[in-house]
């Protein structure tokens, strides 16, 4: 945390972008801990990968309803207050998992936690990104560029801590036991929340008009294409991410739980560290053109799972394990690099697009559609993997990319149109 005669020489702007972000990287590692301390204590019970796995539909389906509803809410009471209710959901989903465990260790149980953190989770994500808007100022092709800089870094952070966060749960798992190691996160994002509390604006982002309940879905096409796109992007990667390949890697190629949650925390970490990088790679936010940059990005990615299953598909019958791992490792590694630019872009965009007036009711909409997209990935990756195995998860996983990238082309071909939203 900086000093404070160091935050009371910054913007009013700039303190409270890193107090938004200061929030959202605390509850992201939290996010992440408890998702691991949840899969390795369900793993030593017994649970199977998929059983576990189905802990989790909860999550991402109340994802759904909360970004509709949260951005909407924000847009009345304010994004301060939606980002305070959100951390204050995630203390109390920790706190019912840390009951004593003749209480909590029951399927019912874990998956209305798990609802109540999917409801924080998305609150707060929701909170942070709208609130983006409504603090860059400057010039139209400055703010422009900063949007686009803000956004990457508060993304690419976020995934990064995600993937800390799953080292992070492991630890506490190990160091103080189930219950013990959810009071203390309860106890950390409980201090969180208190000075969240006390530092936000009252008015963050609140729309100068109440909007009403019927204006939850967004009326606006750069939107509505963008997060039609966000869905296919995000059910290409759960497709395979969620199930599919955790059981692949510890079935099929022989490794360890542990070995699996690292590698699975490394790629996230990886991810997150080449979101904060988009800028860069793709150019200033001034100089984009959204349909040429988001349907050109996904051209290259959904290249990416088909190699991988072609691949897979010549050496499997020849049982070549090693072979397969490599192809596996080197493919995923490029999956996240590419998979990463285009999530930062799509980021970027809805903030560009929203209205700045009450932000959050387009931000909430997009975001529901991703969390539709998670859902809906979440629940091939299991299936499918049953049916047909890896090889057709990452054809599906391709195909969605693919339909990203169709749905992309139909974004405003010019900066002066986007930045309309």
């Amino acid at each position: 945390m900086l000093p404070m005669k160091s935050t009371q020489s910054l913007s009013r702007e700039l303190r409270q972008y890193l107090i938004v972000t200061g929030n959202y990287w605390a509850f992201t590692l939290t996010d992440g801990a408890l998702r691991m301390l949840v899969v390795l204590h369900f793993h030593g019970l017994g649970y199977s990968p998929l059983a576990i796995a189905m802990l989790f539909v909860f999550y991402e389906l109340f994802g759904v309803v909360t970004n509709l509803v949260g951005g909407w809410l924000g847009a009345r009471i304010g994004l301060n207050r939606t980002m305070n209710i959100g951390l204050g959901l995630q203390v109390l989903a920790l706190a019912l998992l840390a009951l004593p465990e003749t209480k909590t260790l029951s399927v019912a149980w874990v998956m209305m936690a798990q609802a109540i953190s999917g409801v924080a989770k998305d609150l707060n994500k929701m909170s942070a990104k709208s609130a983006i808007k409504t603090l860059v100022k400057g010039p139209a092709e400055q703010r422009e560029a900063r949007l686009y800089r803000w956004v990457a870094i508060l993304t690419g952070s976020k995934n990064t801590l995600k993937g800390i966060g799953f080292f992070l749960g492991g630890a506490l798992l190990a160091g103080f036991g189930f219950s013990a190691a959810l009071w203390v996160m309860a106890g950390l994002m409980g201090l969180v929340w208190l000075s969240s509390s006390l530092t936000l604006t009252n008015d963050l982002g609140r729309a100068k008009h109440k909007p009403k309940f019927r204006q939850l879905f967004s009326k606006s096409p750069a939107i509505n294409y963008l997060s039609a796109a966000r869905l296919f992007l995000f059910a290409a990667r759960d497709v395979w991410f969620v199930v599919a390949l955790p059981v692949f890697l510890a079935s099929a190629l022989g490794w360890n739980h542990y070995q699996v949650g690292g590698f699975l925390a490394c790629w996230v970490m990886g991810y997150g560290a080449v979101q904060t990088l988009a800028p860069v790679i793709t150019g200033r936010g001034d100089k984009i053109l959204p349909a040429l940059a988001a349907s050109r990005w996904a051209w290259v990615l959904a290249c990416l799972p088909v190699g991988m299953a072609c691949l897979m598909g010549l050496l499997t019958p020849g049982g070549n394990v090693a072979a397969v791992s490599s192809v596996l490792l080197v493919g995923l590694f490029l999956f996240a690099i590419v998979f990463a630019i285009n999530s930062s872009l799509h980021s970027y965009l809805i903030v560009r697009f929203a209205d700045a007036d009450g932000a959050s009711l387009d931000v909430g909409f997009y975001y529901m559609a991703n969390a539709m997209g998670r859902l809906l990935g979440t629940l091939l990756s299991g299936w499918v993997y049953q049916q047909w195995g890896l090889p057709a998860c990452l054809w599906i996983s391709s195909l969605f990319v693919v339909l990203a990238g169709v749905v992309s082309l139909y974004l405003p071909g010019s900066s002066k149109t986007g930045a309309e939203g």
